[in-house]
C-alpha cells in the first residue's frame, strides 16, 4: 500500500514554544499539524481523518465554535484541505472511498462533506456521546454541521474486537483490506481510535490525539505546558486517557519497527511527510513518502 501524508489544515494557538516547542516567544502563535493519511489500498482510496474542509474555510462561522476560531485560529487555506491535496496528487473527492475517523472534534472531521461517495468508518461510542452534545465543551468540539455525511456513518460496536501487537481491543474495519485496522484507544473522547496500517515491511499507527506531544512515547515522556494542559482541558475521561497513552508508550518501546505519531505534532509530521508543515502535497512523485513503513 502506498500512504500520503497530509497536514490539513494546522492550529494555531497562542502560547508559542509553550505549544509546539519551536515558534520564538510566548505571545505569538503557535503552528501545529491535522496529520491525516491518503491510502491506496488496491481498489479503495481510504482517508484517515480529513482534518477541517472546503465547507470549513468558506463559511467558518457557520461551521465552528466562536470558541475554538478564537483559541485556535485555523490557518484557513483552501488548498491546505484533504480535498484540495488529493487533486493535486491526480484524484478526484469522489474517487475516495472510505474514511476511517480516529474521532469526531471539529478539526478531525470537518471534511467529511467533501468526499461524497465515502464511506465513514468510526466506534459506534464516539457517534452517539458526540451526538448527545451534553455539555458546553461537547457543542463547541463536536460540530453536526460537518456531518452531512451521516447516512454512511459505519459505526463498530465495542463487543466485536481482537488483539493486535499486545492491545486488547482493534476493530477490523468491513470492506477494507486487514491491514487497516482501527484500534481501540478512549480517553481524549469516548469513542477515541487510532489507525494502524501494513506498509512494505512494517506497521504505520496514527495514534491521533492520544497523545500531543512526540517526547510522550519516550523511556522518560516529557510534554509543552500548553499542550499538558490542552489534553487535560479536552479530555473526556482522565483515567482512560492515561491508561490508552501508557499503552502507546509500551508498545512504543517494545516494538521499535513500529512507525507511531499523533495528529498534532509538527516536527513529526514535518520528519514523516519530508517538507515543512505549511506546504500542500503535490505531485505524484514528489516527497519521501511513497511506501508506507
Amino acid at each position: 500500500m502506498k500512504v500520503h501524508h497530509l497536514n490539513c489544515i494546522s492550529t494555531c494557538p497562542l502560547g508559542g514554544h509553550l505549544m509546539d516547542g519551536r515558534t520564538r516567544g510566548v505571545f505569538t502563535r503557535a503552528s501545529l499539524a491535522c496529520h491525516c493519511l491518503l491510502v491506496e489500498a488496491g481498489n479503495r482510496l481510504v482517508l484517515v481523518d480529513t482534518g477541517l474542509g472546503l465547507r470549513d474555510v468558506a463559511h467558518p462561522r457557520d461551521r465552528l465554535s466562536a470558541f475554538f476560531l478564537g483559541l485556535l485560529a485555523p490557518d484557513l487555506r483552501a488548498e491546505m484541505t484533504a480535498a484540495r491535496q488529493l487533486q493535486a496528487l491526480g484524484y478526484a473527492p469522489a474517487d475516495v472511498t472510505d474514511i476511517v475517523l480516529t474521532h469526531l472534534d471539529f478539526d478531525h472531521a470537518g471534511g467529511l462533506d467533501d468526499f461524497p461517495n465515502a464511506t465513514v468508518h468510526l466506534r459506534a461510542i464516539e457517534e452517539e456521546a458526540a451526538a448527545r452534545q451534553r455539555t458546553w465543551l461537547d457543542r463547541q468540539r463536536f460540530r453536526p454541521q460537518q456531518w452531512g455525511s451521516r447516512g454512511r456513518w459505519l459505526a463498530y460496536d465495542d463487543a466485536r474486537t481482537e488483539a493486535w501487537m499486545g492491545l486488547e481491543a482493534v476493530s477490523a474495519l468491513r470492506g477494507l483490506p486487514p491491514e487497516i485496522l482501527m484500534v481501540h484507544l478512549p480517553g481524549h473522547t469516548h469513542g477515541h481510535a487510532g489507525v494502524a496500517i501494513r506498509g512494505d515491511h512494517d506497521w504505520l499507527l496514527l495514534a491521533g490525539d492520544a497523545y500531543f506531544d512526540a517526547r510522550e512515547m519516550h523511556a522518560e515522556p516529557r510534554c509543552t505546558p500548553g499542550l499538558r494542559f490542552y489534553q487535560w482541558m479536552m479530555e473526556k475521561d482522565r483515567r482512560a486517557r492515561l491508561h490508552s497513552r501508557e499503552r502507546l508508550r509500551e508498545l512504543a518501546l517494545r516494538e521499535p519497527q513500529l512507525t507511531l505519531f499523533c495528529s498534532h505534532d509538527p516536527i513529526q509530521f514535518e520528519a514523516l511527510a519530508g517538507r515543512r508543515l505549511g506546504d500542500p502535497r503535490v505531485g505524484a512523485g514528489t516527497g519521501p513518502v511513497e511506501a508506507a513503513g
